[in-house]
């Protein structure tokens, strides 16, 4: 997943305002999209789309990676199924350790060391057959290292050494005499190999010997103590290259797991005939967004129909503008943009035709909410503290969305909060996305717009028809709310209007 370090899941951070992010965006229909059931599949997922990559050139050097797993999806999965083959038949040769003995380490150490060479085998098999099709960096690498590593001799020295910790001739142990006359320095020693004369039936060779009596407990207690002191540094020796194995196995799921998410959402959307595209990353503070057929991937998802995609220009302005008709889809594409914005930062395609953004320096989100079901607060009050909080994280090249923010208040106020709001943040370089329906602010905008501002307005057709489509407009005094009372009241509206 990146050039130069390692995705690790289990301290992937975050962001504080992750919760908003995933209910306003509606994340976790995503998150599900990609997981297909698979919970593993899910964490991931979540925690790549927060990665928030900064550098064009990684997220590039991803999009390269996941060209190749859409170019060889079966392989990428045959791959991502042996990293999970490994974990899971490893974990059930360690599931029942109820005596932690050296010998019971190294034994179980062993059975999972073969069981990993099996599915390296399996992984080199796989690199040998299909790594001339790959063309991106990470899979070049990735093959150019299996084949190195992973090499004829390597595999002849492993089975060589499980073979000779089976023990099959018994056990070679050295020590000498300690302190008191008391064994030290046991250490496990190789097998000799035995001469042609000593494999002969009846040839016996130089030495001493002992006997324990079946029915002597303690004896075969000592006998195992002595094994044990021989063995530990060999138990804990082959543990080691046991952790290390696994290691790889779980850097490998995790990593691909991210692109096998990637590969399901994919074929979710374009199941439906929805268009996906790589995006074109700018760098930070570079001011570019421009999109076309730009679509809500969630709404999609959770939808029969198509998505309706919207175009937009915005290069170089700090502040999106949109008004227009209820319902008319403006809360839709403010999820669009904020959905494209993280996709692209973590690598992925975006749901569009075309996609160009300059990065970003992290996505916040302030929607309205529900009433304080306790009563301990107003509206205006929790919306005042959630734009407190954001305004202490927020930073220079952030990009800001707000859905009907102080719409609580009179028309008046909201519109003076946010007026001043939105001057001061796109003023220290961040970008402000905002839909609303006051007038008072929207006209105002409008009025002293120095062309760093775009306008949008949800288009109605005459007769109340919304096409969900957003264009270029000035703002107007109503959002036709007559529209909404006539379908809900429909006859009884007709008669009162007669």
């Amino acid at each position: 997943m990146d050039p130069d370090r390692d995705f690790d899941l289990e301290q992937a951070d975050l962001p504080r305002n992750e919760q908003d992010l995933a209910k306003d965006l509606e994340l976790h229909t995503l998150l599900h999209a990609m997981a297909d059931g698979d919970q593993f599949l899910f964490d991931v997922a979540r925690a790549a789309i927060h990665s928030g990559l900064t550098s064009p050139d990684r997220i590039v050097y991803r999009q390269r990676v996941l060209a190749d797993c859409i170019a060889q999806p079966a392989v990428v999965r045959d791959l991502y199924q042996v990293a999970v083959t490994a974990l899971t038949e490893e974990r059930k040769i360690f599931g029942w350790i109820f005596r932690d003995s050296p010998e019971s380490i190294l034994h179980r150490s062993r059975q999972a060391m073969e069981l990993f060479v099996t599915v390296l085998h399996a992984l080199r098999d796989i690199a040998d057959a299909h790594a001339a099709g790959f063309r991106s960096e990470g899979f070049t690498r990735f093959f150019a290292m299996i084949e190195q590593e992973l090499n004829d001799g390597y595999f002849a020295e492993m089975d060589a050494h499980l073979a000779e910790l089976a023990f099959r001739r018994g056990t070679l142990i050295s020590a000498r005499l300690g302190r008191g006359a008391k064994g030290a320095g046991y250490a496990l020693l190789r097998q000799p190999q035995a001469s042609w004369r000593e494999r002969l039936p009846g040839r016996n060779r130089d030495g001493y010997g002992f006997t324990i009596p079946e029915r002597d407990e303690n004896g075969f207690r000592a006998l195992s103590d002595l094994i044990s002191r021989g063995s530990n540094d060999t138990a804990n020796a082959v543990a080691q290259a046991v952790d290390h194995i696994r290691g790889f196995f779980r850097l490998l799921r995790a990593e691909l797991g991210f692109y096998v998410g990637c590969l399901n959402l994919r074929d979710r959307l374009t199941a439906k005939g929805e268009p996906v595209c790589f995006p074109d990353p700018a760098g930070l503070g570079t001011g570019r967004l421009s999109a076309r057929g730009l679509y809500d991937a969630c709404l999609s998802l959770t939808v029969q129909a198509r998505a309706v995609g919207n175009d937009v220009t915005a290069d170089g302005t700090t502040l999106i503008m949109i008004t227009g008709a209820n319902q008319g889809g403006k809360s839709t594409f403010l999820r669009s943009v904020g959905l494209a914005q993280l996709m692209m930062q973590a690598g992925m395609f975006v749901a569009a035709e075309s996609f160009a953004a300059s990065v970003s320096a992290g996505v916040f989100t302030h929607f309205k909410r529900e009433e304080d079901a306790t009563m301990e607060k107003g509206k205006l009050d929790e919306e005042l503290e959630r734009m407190s909080e954001i305004a202490d994280r927020i930073s220079p090249g952030a990009l800001l969305l707000c859905n009907e923010s102080f719409a609580s208040t009179n028309e008046r106020e909201g519109s003076e909060i946010a007026r001043q709001i939105i001057r001061a943040l796109t003023e220290a370089g961040v970008r402000v996305v905002f839909v609303t329906h006051l007038y008072d602010l929207a006209h105002g905008c409008y009025s002293r717009n120095a062309g760093e501002a775009l306008f949008l307005r949800a288009e109605r057709r005459p007769g109340g028809t919304r096409t969900f489509r957003l264009l270029e407009g000035e703002p107007l005094p109503t959002s036709y709310g007559e529209d909404l009372y006539r379908q809900v009241f429909g006859a009884a509206y007709q008669r009162a209007s007669a």
